[in-house]
């Protein structure tokens, strides 16, 4: 098995060497982790995909990063945290929700991200959403940002901030609401309970769901069930696939980064 290594970990996101602490490091570190590493509810059995908590970091290493295999938040955005911290970045772990994540597990610590402390100002970092979102480290500040024809901007509320986007032809939609709040890994604890709840609920039928997304140069790519989603330049292109075998082959396409 392999442990924890920063320089397989570099390695293996196509950042061999890149251990600068400044921004342009840090953007460079984020791309290459989101275009190498996909996320994939798939990579792990559901027994072992209930664990949020206690993680064995090498183990998922070995899997996750190593292999290239991915997973969820709490594996990507959990190990991205080691290797920032590892090269000397000053990172903190934080939660945030999505509308889908409170309405199934009934939690607001759901997604599992960090957040940097650089050259004066704070940075969101997140290797680890499912959905369209930030491509490169975006700046916790009120003014509109631009990634790749995709804007972002941070509205203010009384319990955080909400993480906005909006496409080259979309309206401003919410990615997900967050706090700054500095978080442990125990804090996922709930979630983890309500996670074990539904998948052990014999009445649910809805707790192997197919979702896997990955970074492309200019945009991303994303599976859901039978939903293709494709965001290139800040345009998106949506579309249902009902043959079986093209269902496979975009499904390994996204796993494997062979997207030709």
């Amino acid at each position: 098995m392999n442990v924890f290594d920063v320089s397989t970990y570099l390695q293996r996101i196509g950042c061999d060497g890149e251990t600068g602490v400044n921004i342009e490091t840090l953007r460079k570190l984020q791309k290459r982790h989101l275009m190498a590493i996909p996320y994939s509810s798939v990579t792990y059995e559901l027994r072992d995909a209930i664990n949020v908590v206690e993680i064995d970091d090498d183990a998922v290493f070995e899997t996750s990063i190593a292999e290239g295999r991915g997973g969820a938040c709490y594996h990507l955005n959990r190990l991205f945290h080691r290797l920032l911290r590892e090269l000397g970045y000053d990172v903190t772990l934080i939660a945030g929700s999505t509308t889908e994540g409170r309405e199934t597990f009934g939690t607001d610590i759901e997604h599992m991200f960090n957040l940097v402390t650089l050259d004066g100002g704070e940075w969101l970092v997140d290797v680890g959403y499912p959905g369209p979102a930030c491509l490169e480290p975006l700046p916790v500040s009120a003014e509109v940002q631009t990634q790749y024809g995709s804007q972002f901007r941070l509205v203010e509320r009384e319990s955080g901030y909400a993480l906005q986007r909006r496409g080259a032809v979309t309206r401003w939609s919410v990615v997900y609401t967050f706090t700054t709040k500095p978080r442990q890994y125990r804090d996922w604890k709930e979630l983890e309970d309500n996670f074990r709840e539904l998948v052990g609920d014999p009445e649910r039928t809805d707790t192997q769901e197919i979702l896997c997304g990955r970074a492309t140069e200019n945009g991303q790519v994303f599976l859901r069930q039978r939903r293709y989603l494709v965001v290139s330049n800040g345009r998106e292109q949506v579309r249902t696939i009902t043959d079986d075998d093209e269902h496979r082959r975009l499904t390994a396409g996204i796993l494997s980064g062979d997207l030709g």
